[in-house]
């Protein structure tokens, strides 16, 4: 005589189900962790300062990169916290759940994440202006065709040798641009360290009507 086995009851069954359901969602929430510390990341432009090849409001996609693989030229996000801005109070209970949440996602609430252009890498001298209003690099112009329609290359005249490890970075919409110009007192005299770059802009994703690709610097 065959003897059914008995069925699972429903409770058993929603548990078994919710375990999987939960396996699931651990699994993609740590692909998404991993593609984002590794690879890329999505941040949204805050500002007019990097128009006219980034508009505010459109969402961008980063490239992770390291220290050796950024040219002067490159469209960057960094973290300006102790440079461009005061090192924010930790988040704490529910904040602390929901940055960590929006991190997961791209989003970085409560840090100072900045998007500016690479002007000059360690060691160069970066200054303002030949006779012509075009920045100096080592003592040569410096062509800069993505710079907004209209404004100068600076209306600021500085004068600044990038240490070792460090960036000086600009906005390409100048006359409306908070840069390294604008933190010149600070420490750094308005450089940021390599270690707090984030990644390279690489493409606009949204709107789809803006959507392309962003060009890297040709200076190395």
């Amino acid at each position: 005589m065959t003897t059914t086995p008995p069925r699972p009851s429903a409770p058993a069954r929603r548990s078994s189900r919710g375990g999987r359901a939960v396996l699931v969602l651990a699994i993609a929430l740590l692909l998404v962790l991993l593609v984002r510390t590794f690879v890329v990341q999505s941040f949204s432009i805050p500002s007019d300062s990097m128009q006219p090849t980034l508009d505010p409001g459109e969402r961008v996609l980063v490239w992770r990169v390291d220290a050796t693989d950024v040219r002067r030229g490159d469209v960057i996000v960094f973290d300006g916290t102790g440079t461009f801005a005061d090192t924010p109070a930790a988040p704490r209970g529910l904040a602390r759940l929901g940055a960590g949440i929006g991190e997961l996602l791209g989003f970085r609430p409560g840090e100072s994440d900045y998007v500016k252009r690479v002007v000059g890498l360690p060691g160069d001298r970066i200054t303002c202006c030949d006779a012509q209003g075009r920045l100096l690099v080592d003592g040569q112009p410096l062509e800069e065709p993505y710079v907004h329609p209209g404004d100068a290359a600076s209306d600021v005249e500085f004068d600044i040798a990038v240490p070792e490890g460090r960036l000086w970075v600009m906005g390409d919409h100048r006359s409306d641009s908070v840069d390294s110009r604008s933190h010149l007192g600070s420490p750094g005299g308005g450089t940021i360290a390599l270690e707090d770059v984030i990644g390279r802009v690489v493409a606009i994703t949204w709107p789809l009507g803006a959507a392309g690709t962003v060009e890297r610097g040709n200076g190395s």
